[in-house]
C-alpha cells in the first residue's frame, strides 16, 4: 500500500513517510479494540513524576587518602570518583566497552561541582564503588553478587548497565559487551528496515493505529509527549508486534517500555533522573544516542516480555492467574479487608487487572517504578512471580482507608486513583519488604493459599 506524501523523520534510521495520525480522545467514538483480547483500560491515572523524594541525603563525602598509583589501574579511588563533573557522565565515544556500558574509571559521583545532582553520602559513594567494581569484574561480572547488591536499589549512575546485565541483554563477560551492543543495535536497525514500512498495509494497519492512539496516553511527563520520543515508541512497539504474532500488540505494552527508555536515554544526558526527569529534551540530544536508547529499550522489553507473554495471549491466562493469586494472598494476609471488599461486591479483577497488565506503572510515580524494577530484575521471574506479592503489599497498605469506605462506588474510585503522588523510594522499600516476607512465607507452600 502506498504511503502518503507527508513524511516523518525517523531518528537514527533514515527517513520514511506515513499517513497522518488520528489521535484518540476520551469519550470519542469509533475507537478500535486493542489487538488480541485485552479490553481498553479506563480511568488510568498517572501520579506526578516529580514527586518529592526523601531529603535525607547525608553529608558530603570526605575523600579518603588516595591509594598508591598503579601502572595499570582497574578502578579509581573514592576521591577520584568524587572529583567527577556532569561532563563525565557522558560516555566517551571511543571508550572500551561501547556507549551505555559502564567502566569504573568512567563513572563520576555527584559533588559540589554537579549542582543538578544530590551529593552522595560516604556510604552511598562506597556502595557505588562496589557496583562499578562488580560491573568491571575480571574476566566477567559475577551476576550472583550483582543480584544481591542490586535487590535493595541501584545507584542511578550505573543503573542502565546493571539493568542490561540483569535482563540478560549484556553478557557478563566484559570483553564481549562492545561487540554485543553493536550487533544487537544493528540487528534492531535491520528489523526497522524489514518491517516498519509494512505498518500501513491492510493486514497491519489496525495494529499500528492502536499503537499510535495509545502512545499519547502514556505517562504525561514532557519526555513522552515529545514527537521524537513518540516516534521511537511507534517503531519499537510495532517491530515487537510483528516479531511476536502470538500476542501482537496489546494495550499496556507501551507502558512497559517507559522505564527502560527513560533510564537508557538518561545515561546519555547531563540532567538525570536524580534531578528531574521531566527536563529531558530530546531535541538537544544526538540522533545516535536516541537511536541507541530505542534499540536497547526494544531488546530489554523483549527480555521482559519473554517472562510474562501469557499476560497478553488469547484470554490472557497469565493475568487471570496472577489476579487469583492476589485474591488468595489478601484473603490470607488481611481477612477483614478481603471480607469488606466481598461485602461491597468488589471483585479483584475489576481493579487488579490494570495492576497486572501495566505492572503498577499507572499507579505510582515513575521514580517508585524504577526502584521497583531494580528488585524485579534481581528476583527470578520477578515480573511474573514476585509481582502478585508486591500488589498484595500495595493493596494492604491502604487497608484502613478502604475499610472506612462503605459503598461500591467510593471503593472503586479510590482503588482506581490511589493516593501515591507523594510516594518516594523509602515507601517503595517498605512495600518491597512486606512483599518479600509474604513470598518467603507462601511461595514455597502454595497449599496455604486457596
Amino acid at each position: 500500500m502506498a504511503e502518503s506524501s507527508s513524511s516523518k523523520k525517523m531518528v537514527g534510521f533514515g527517513s520514511t513517510s506515513q499517513q497522518g495520525k488520528s489521535f484518540w480522545k476520551r469519550g470519542g467514538t469509533g475507537r478500535l479494540p486493542a489487538p488480541g483480547s485485552a479490553k481498553p483500560v479506563f480511568g488510568a491515572q498517572h501520579p506526578p513524576l516529580n514527586a518529592p523524594m526523601d531529603p535525607k541525603m547525608g553529608s558530603p563525602i570526605k575523600p579518603p587518602p588516595s591509594p598508591q598509583k598503579d601502572s595499570t589501574p582497574r578502578t579509581q579511588s573514592l576521591s577520584d570518583v568524587q572529583a567527577g563533573t556532569n561532563s563525565d557522565m557522558r560516555r566517551s565515544s571511543n571508550h572500551e566497552v561501547g556507549r551505555n556500558c559502564v567502566r569504573v574509571d568512567e563513572v563520576s559521583t555527584p559533588s559540589a561541582a554537579t549542582p543538578n545532582l544530590p551529593v552522595l553520602s560516604e556510604r552511598e559513594a562506597l556502595r557505588l564503588q562496589k557496583f562499578v567494581r562488580l560491573i568491571d569484574g575480571e574476566p566477567q561480572t559475577p551476576l550472583e553478587d550483582l543480584n544481591k547488591i542490586s535487590w535493595s536499589g541501584i545507584p542511578h549512575a550505573v543503573r542502565h548497565t546493571v539493568w542490561q546485565l540483569l535482563s540478560g541483554y549484556l553478557p557478563a563477560n566484559c570483553e564481549r559487551r562492545k561487540a554485543t551492543l553493536e550487533r544487537k543495535r544493528n540487528e534492531y536497525r535491520s528489523f526497522v528496515k524489514q518491517y516498519y514500512h509494512t505498518r500501513l498495509q491492510p493486514q497491519h494497519k489496525q495494529t499500528f493505529h492502536q499503537i499510535t492512539i495509545d502512545i499519547p496516553r502514556m505517562n504525561p511527563s514532557c519526555i513522552f509527549q515529545q514527537s521524537l520520543a513518540q516516534e521511537c515508541f511507534e517503531r519499537l512497539l510495532y517491530i515487537w508486534a510483528m516479531r511476536h504474532p502470538a500476542s501482537s500488540y496489546v494495550q499496556g505494552m507501551n507502558d512497559l517500555a517507559t522505564p527502560f527508555f527513560v533510564i537508557f536515554l538518561g545515561s546519555n544526558m547531563d540532567t538525570t533522573l536524580a534531578a528531574d526527569p521531566t527536563t529531558m529534551d530530546l531535541s538537544t540530544m544526538g540522533e545516535d544516542a536516541i537511536a541507541e536508547a530505542e534499540a536497547d529499550t526494544y531488546w530489554c522489553l523483549t527480555k521482559l516480555m519473554d517472562g510474562i507473554q501469557d499476560n497478553y495471549t488469547f484470554a490472557q491466562p497469565g493475568i487471570q492467574t496472577k489476579v487469583h493469586k492476589l485474591k488468595e494472598l489478601v484473603k490470607r494476609i488481611d481477612a477483614p479487608l478481603f471480607q469488606h471488599l466481598e461485602d461491597n461486591n468488589i471483585t479483584f479483577l475489576e481493579f487488579a487487572f490494570r495492576w497486572m497488565n501495566n505492572l503498577l506503572i499507572r499507579e505510582m510515580p515513575l521514580q517508585c517504578i524504577i526502584r521497583l524494577w531494580d528488585t524485579y530484575l534481581c528476583e527470578r521471574d520477578g515480573f511474573a512471580t514476585f509481582h502478585p506479592y508486591v500488589c498484595a503489599a500495595f493493596l494492604v497498605h491502604f487497608s484502613k482507608d478502604l475499610r472506612d469506605l462503605k459503598d461500591f462506588q467510593a471503593l472503586m474510585i479510590f482503588l482506581q486513583s490511589l493516593p501515591t503522588g507523594g510516594w518516594d523510594e523509602r515507601r517503595m522499600n517498605e512495600i518491597l519488604a512486606s512483599a518479600f516476607q509474604w513470598k518467603y512465607s507462601f511461595n514455597d507452600a502454595p497449599s496455604h493459599l486457596g
